[in-house]
C-alpha cells in the first residue's frame, strides 16, 4: 500500500485543502525567499524570533516527511 501523502502529491488522490493551498501558493510565488522574509523582519511584520520558531517547525515537519518517502 503506499503512503496517502505520496499519493497526494503525485496526483493520484485528491488533495486536502491545505495540501492544495500550499502547492498553489507554490506554484505562484515569485522572488527571493529570503529576501521576502528579510522585507517582513525589515518592515516589522514578523520578527526574528517568529522566523527562528517557524523555521524549526518546518524543519521538523520536513524531517518528519522524508521518513515517511
Amino acid at each position: 500500500m503506499s503512503n496517502p501523502l505520496f499519493q497526494q502529491l503525485q496526483g493520484n488522490v485528491p488533495m486536502n485543502p491545505m495540501m492544495q493551498q500550499l502547492m498553489n501558493f507554490r506554484k505562484t510565488f515569485t522572488g527571493n525567499p529570503q529576501q521576502a522574509v528579510q522585507n517582513m523582519i525589515s518592515s516589522g511584520r514578523i520578527s526574528q524570533e517568529q522566523v527562528n520558531q517557524l523555521a524549526q517547525q518546518a524543519n521538523d515537519l520536513y524531517r518528519q516527511l522524508k521518513n515517511f518517502m
